[in-house]
């Protein structure tokens, strides 16, 4: 089997009027292309560590086109956008013959003229390969999901982490996935429920309420025909009309389902949605803490 894969990645917050330039892209990892994204990002916990553990786990010839990934910033310009979108088609394209594609996306990404970049992504993506092949997409968990991002991807997983650890791991399940469907005959439908609310920022995972809902999402995946599903936040800072939280569950051929228990989950959130309500403190309200506390050093985040 061949895979082709590649990275565009950016978390964009809507409100700056700074915009993020194409160098942005490659600040942090320098300018990867083709086998150098191996080299670079083999053992790594990150999805493309994890594409990378999955091909070398089933034996199938991972083909890296480009990666470009900018710390959260201002939407690119659509210059730069399309550029990188150019980049990783070409990339694609020369690849020759493939079996399927790995997609590492954020899911909050925008860009001038462009609300949805992972959708037009995944469009342009699909235009090019066509509708026989399977592409599967490892994002963010703060993704903001349209209905053209899972119109266009056979699979989309979210990560189930905050603060994010299970990159890699994550990864690996799109890579076994992608597998099954090669090999063993699945065929994934995919289901989107959109929940009309701004998640709080209490998400830890490791504790209420958030590890209660990610132990509700584990419930559902564990059920017959089931084969994968993720809890989008959101990403409040791209204020763009798909901003918002959402569920979104895979299916083995059977769409029903799928949309049966993307509701289920949908619903048991929403149940409960008043346990994200977070009431911030004041400046006032902090400093205060922070003289109560009689000792140092004294942290303030935003």
């Amino acid at each position: 089997m061949r895979i082709a894969t590649g990275c565009i990645s950016h978390e964009t917050s809507t409100f700056t009027p700074v915009v993020t330039p194409r160098e942005s892209f490659f600040a942090r990892y320098g300018a990867v292309y083709g086998t150098a994204i191996i080299e670079k990002f083999r053992g790594t916990n990150s999805p493309t560590g994890g594409f990378i553990e999955g091909a070398e786990a089933h034996g199938f010839e991972l083909i890296p086109t480009i990666f470009a990934a900018a710390q959260p910033s201002g939407p690119a310009p659509r210059v730069v956008f399309d550029d990188l979108l150019d980049e990783l088609l070409t990339g694609i394209a020369a690849a020759g013959t493939i079996d399927g594609v790995l997609l590492e996306l954020h899911g909050a990404m925008v860009a001038e003229g462009v609300d949805d970049g992972e959708g037009h992504i995944l469009a342009a993506v699909r235009d090019l390969v066509g509708p026989a092949t399977p592409i599967v997409v490892q994002l963010d968990i703060h993704s903001s999901i349209s209905q053209r991002m899972v119109e266009m991807a056979d699979v989309l997983i979210g990560r189930e982490s905050y603060p994010e650890v299970d990159m890699a791991a994550r990864g690996r399940e799109c890579a076994d996935v992608l597998v099954r469907i090669l090999t063993q005959g699945v065929r994934p439908t995919m289901a989107l429920h959109r929940l009309p609310m701004i998640w709080g920022m209490n998400q830890v995972t490791a504790h209420p309420p958030m590890n209660a809902a990610i132990a509700e999402l584990h419930r559902i995946e564990a059920q017959p025909g089931v084969v994968c599903g993720s809890i989008a936040t959101g990403f409040p800072l791209s204020d763009v009309p798909d901003m918002g939280s959402s569920v979104y569950i895979v299916t083995d051929n059977d769409q029903v389902l799928a949309q049966r228990y993307a509701d289920e989950l949908a619903d048991w959130i929403w149940e409960r949605r008043a346990d994200w309500q977070l009431t911030m403190p004041s400046t006032a309200e902090a400093l205060a803490s922070a003289e109560a506390a009689g000792r140092y050093p004294v942290i303030f985040a935003d």
